[in-house]
């Protein structure tokens, strides 16, 4: 049986999984938590095979989450479960130390597939975006930048658009407020804009356009 922990702070999500696979036989969902500090803290005291988990947690965010059990728990293997594009996520997810990322529109079936695949040591994206990376190709030009940033920059921009502050992330990251700074610098170059408020405008216009 794969050992599966669910992280996600939605209560209807938790549910969802935890009735949709309670009478299956090859996979057993061992715990469902809320937030970033309570997966690790699971992990820490019992047995788990594979950690499916939002990338938006509150306290801890997965890519956070993935840098912390790459280092500590390698033998956890992590699929990203979440509504965020997958053009615009799943590169830098998978980038970070991911298994596999999911999007929350797929069914059942996706998600026993994607699960038992990881499990093997396999590597789940979705059938459209794996040929988009084997051709070269992207939807727009949207993507192409997402493509762009490295994983870290990725991290930066996301908290920022939740809104978070400098010192929140540099905390959440484990960096200093500097550091935060020029990666901040950065992110208003590549998307050529002068404020914060322009910046996190751009960023969720970007997505919108996916």
């Amino acid at each position: 049986m794969v050992k599966v922990l669910i992280a996600d702070n939605h209560p209807i999500t938790r549910k969802g999984l935890e009735v949709l696979f309670s009478a299956s036989s090859n996979i057993k969902i061992v715990g469902s938590v809320d937030n970033g500090e309570a997966v690790m803290e699971f992990i820490k005291n019992n047995p788990v095979d594979i950690l499916l988990t939002e990338a938006d947690l509150p306290k801890l965010n997965g890519l956070t989450i993935l840098r912390y059990l790459k280092k500590d728990y390698p033998d956890v293997k992590t699929l990203i479960f979440s509504g965020e594009p997958e053009e615009v996520y799943a590169i830098n997810a998978i980038k970070a130390g991911a298994n596999g990322y999911l999007h929350k529109s797929v069914n059942v079936i996706t998600i026993n597939e994607a699960i038992l695949k990881v499990a093997e040591g396999g590597i789940y994206l979705s059938n459209e975006l794996t040929q988009q990376l084997a051709f070269g190709s992207r939807a727009n030009k949207s993507g192409s930048f997402y493509k762009k940033l490295s994983t870290r920059e990725a991290e930066v921009l996301k908290l920022l658009t939740i809104g978070k502050k400098n010192k929140e992330i540099s905390k959440e990251l484990d960096i200093n407020e500097k550091t935060v700074s020029t990666y901040k610098a950065r992110l208003m170059r590549k998307l050529k804009v002068t404020n914060l408020v322009d910046l996190v405008n751009q960023a969720k216009l970007k997505e919108s356009l996916l």
